[in-house]
C-alpha cells in the first residue's frame, strides 16, 4: 500500500524489521538517518537540521508524494527516496536512526514498531494523544534499551534560552507569574489534518502550539498541579480549536498563563515574566523557523545563526511598561535548534541521555489532556503528582 502524500503507513509489529542494535556501534562514520514524512516538519525542520549536524547524514526520506519527492532530491542530491514506511523498515540494517515527522496520528504506531525493532527513534511533538500512550512508549524504550527522544525544538528558542539565564542568575527574583503567547493572525483556513476536528488526527492548537508553551513552562517551573482552560473554534468552517487559553498552577506556586491562537489580530508579547525583583517582557518570535522556511541553513553563509537585531531584544525592569521606555534592553541569546540533533548524535555515540525524553513528553500531555477536559466540562482539573 502506498503512503498518502503526508501520511506514511504505520507498520504492524510483524512488518517491522526483525532485529537491530539499540545503539549504533561507535565509529567515525556518520550516523545514517531515515526520515518519515516530508511535509512541514520533515522538510523545514528535521531534514535541514539533521543535514547540518556533524556526525549525522540524511540517508532516506519516506514520502509517496511526487512533488515532495522532487523537492527532497533537489535539496539533498543522492538521498534515497522510498514510498512507504515498510520500505524504510527493510533498509533499517543500514540505518542508525529513524525520525518520525509524519502526521500526529501515525506517531505512536510508527514509534512502537521502531522500538520493537530496537531502532533509535526521534518523534516530532506531540509524541502521542495521551499521557498514557507516551508512558507506554517510554516503558517500551526502557524495556528494549532503545533510544527514544521527542523533538521539542523550542527549548532552544532565543527568548527561552535568554529567560532561562535570567532566572538562573536571579535577575528577576522569585518568579510569580509566567505569561507565554504563541499567537498568529491567520483568519483563513489552510486545510489539512492539522485543522481537522477528528479526534484521531490530534489536530488543533492545543496539541500543536500548546505542546510548545506547556513544555517550556514545565522545564522552567516543574510539574503542574492544577489546570484550567478555554478552547474555542473561531474561524468559519474550522473544526479544531484555533483560539485557546490555558492556566496552570505549578507545584512550586508559580502560575503560568498560555495563549495559543490563529485568530489574534494584535499580537501580544511572546513572554511576560513577573518576579519579585523585576519583570522580563519580550516581543516577537525566534527567527530560526523563518530562516529555515526561507532556505537558510545553520553554519552556511555569513549570517550568524539564530541571532536577532537589537531593536527586538526584550527588556528587564520594574514599575513601568517596556513600551513606554521602562526597563533596560537585554541581549537575546542566539537561538540554537542545531543543539537538539547535536545532543541526539552525542547520545547515540556515547550512550548519554536523550535531550528530550518520553517521560517529559508524558508530563506535557497530562497538562494538555487536563486542559481539554477543563474546557469541555467548564471545570478546573487537579493533577496527581505522579501524572503531572
Amino acid at each position: 500500500m502506498n503512503a498518502s502524500p503526508s501520511s506514511p503507513p504505520a507498520p504492524s509489529s510483524s512488518s517491522a524489521p526483525s532485529s537491530s542494535s539499540a545503539f549504533p556501534a561507535r565509529s567515525d562514520a556518520p550516523l545514517r538517518v531515515g526520515l518519515i514524512g516530508y511535509g512541514l516538519a520533515g522538510s523545514v525542520f528535521h531534514a535541514p537540521l539533521v543535514s547540518a549536524t556533524d556526525g549525522l547524514v540524511l540517508d532516506t526520506v519516506v514520502t509517496s508524494d511526487p512533488g515532495r519527492q522532487a523537492q527532497a532530491r533537489e535539496a539533498y542530491p543522492g538521498v534515497r527516496i522510498v514510498d512507504t514506511a515498510q520500505e524504510l523498515w527493510d533498509l533499517t540494517p543500514a540505518l542508525d536512526l529513524v525520525v518520525i515527522a509524519s502526521p500526529n496520528k501515525t506517531h505512536v504506531p510508527l514509534a512502537t514498531a521502531a522500538l520493537h525493532a530496537g531502532i533509535p527513534v526521534v518523534v516530532d511533538k506531540p509524541l502521542a494523544a495521551t499521557a498514557a500512550e507516551a508512558r507506554e512508549l517510554a516503558a517500551l524504550a526502557d524495556q528494549t534499551g532503545t533510544f527514544l527522544s521527542v523533538f521539542q525544538n523550542r527549548r532552544w528558542d532565543n527568548d527561552f534560552l535568554t529567560l532561562r539565564r535570567l532566572i538562573a542568575d536571579g535577575e528577576l527574583g522569585e518568579i510569580q507569574r509566567f505569561e507565554s503567547r504563541f499567537e498568529r493572525w491567520r483568519p483563513q483556513l489552510k486545510g489539512g489534518w492539522r485543522e481537522s476536528g477528528a479526534p484521531e488526527e490530534i489536530g488543533g492548537l492545543l496539541y500543536d502550539l500548546g505542546s510548545h508553551v506547556v513544555d517550556q513552562a514545565l522545564v522552567l517551573f516543574g510539574p503542574a498541579v492544577r489546570v484550567y482552560a478555554e478552547t474555542d473554534v473561531r474561524r468559519p468552517g474550522a473544526e479544531a480549536d484555533d483560539d485557546t487559553f490555558i492556566a496552570v498552577t505549578h507545584a512550586n506556586g508559580v502560575r503560568s498563563h498560555f495563549h495559543v491562537s490563529a485568530t489574534t489580530a494584535q499580537l501580544g508579547p511572546r513572554f511576560r515574566v513577573l518576579g519579585s525583583r523585576a519583570g522580563y517582557v519580550k516581543y516577537g518570535l525566534d527567527p530560526q523557523e523563518a530562516a529555515l522556511r526561507e532556505g537558510q541553513r545553520p553554519g552556511v553563509g555569513d549570517t550568524p545563526w539564530g541571532e536577532e537585531p537589537e531593536h527586538l531584544w526584550g527588556r528587564v525592569g520594574s514599575g513601568e511598561s517596556p513600551l513606554t521606555g521602562g526597563g533596560a534592553p537585554v541581549p537575546t541569546a542566539p537561538g540554537d535548534y542545531p543543539a537538539y540533533y547535536a545532543a541526539v548524535a552525542a547520545a547515540l555515540r556515547e550512550g548519554g541521555p536523550a535531550p528530550v525524553t518520553a517521560h517529559e513528553a508524558a508530563q506535557c500531555l497530562a497538562v494538555l489532556e487536563a486542559a481539554r477536559i477543563s474546557s469541555r466540562d467548564g471545570v478546573t482539573v487537579e493533577l496527581a503528582p505522579a501524572a503531572s
